[in-house]
């Protein structure tokens, strides 16, 4: 699946919005991607997420575990993992830092893969990674469905997307005018204040 066949996929699910928003970093943007748009039709997400399994496939070999952040990389992760034929885990937030919980472990020898959805700053996936790495097996790399840092941020491991964006993000006080006319919305899931 090509870039702009994802972008496509964006696009057609309603999931490609333009505005002011509010992202889960608190960084300003006039482009948003609505993910769970995707993740709410199973066709479309197995779509994708198989075009992302064939990517880590092809670039970091076999697969024994996919690790997701919860709690939007857990449908991306899971999908991916069904499409390499793996076994998938998340980490979540325990006294405010990622750990693996509910009994998942990462065995020794174990080749792993860290499966994000959209990575911008790439905070959380660094978060995902150093918690894997607490674990015996190896790490291999990251894959993510959209890079919006369009390549620039470093999650410590090799970060492959399907797609990559050069899409401006902004601290809320340097917005460029034509952003700033705009009212801010969040459509995200973390609960940073407008």
């Amino acid at each position: 699946m090509t870039g702009d066949a994802i972008l496509d996929e964006f696009r057609d699910a309603g999931a490609l919005l333009e505005g002011h928003f509010i992202l889960s970093s608190g960084l300003r943007s006039p482009v948003f991607l609505q993910k769970m748009r995707i993740f709410e039709d199973p066709v479309r997400t197995e779509r994708v997420c198989s075009a992302l399994g064939a990517l880590i496939r092809a670039t970091f070999g076999q697969i024994d575990i996919v690790v997701s952040p919860a709690i939007g990389g857990i449908i991306p992760g899971y999908e991916t993992a069904r499409a390499l034929g793996c076994k998938a885990v998340f980490v979540e937030r325990e006294d405010g830092e990622f750990q693996l919980r509910r009994g998942f472990e990462i065995p020794e020898g174990a080749r792993v893969v860290m499966v994000e959805d959209i990575v911008t700053t790439g905070l959380s996936s660094r978060e995902c990674i150093a918690a894997i790495q607490k674990h015996p097996g190896t790490l291999v790399g990251a894959a993510c469905i959209v890079d919006r840092s369009n390549g620039k941020a470093d999650v410590g491991v090799p970060l492959i997307s399907l797609t990559k964006l050069d899409v401006p993000a902004y601290p809320a006080d340097q917005l460029p005018p034509e952003l700033a006319a705009i009212p801010a919305t969040k459509p995200g899931s973390r609960a940073i204040p407008a």
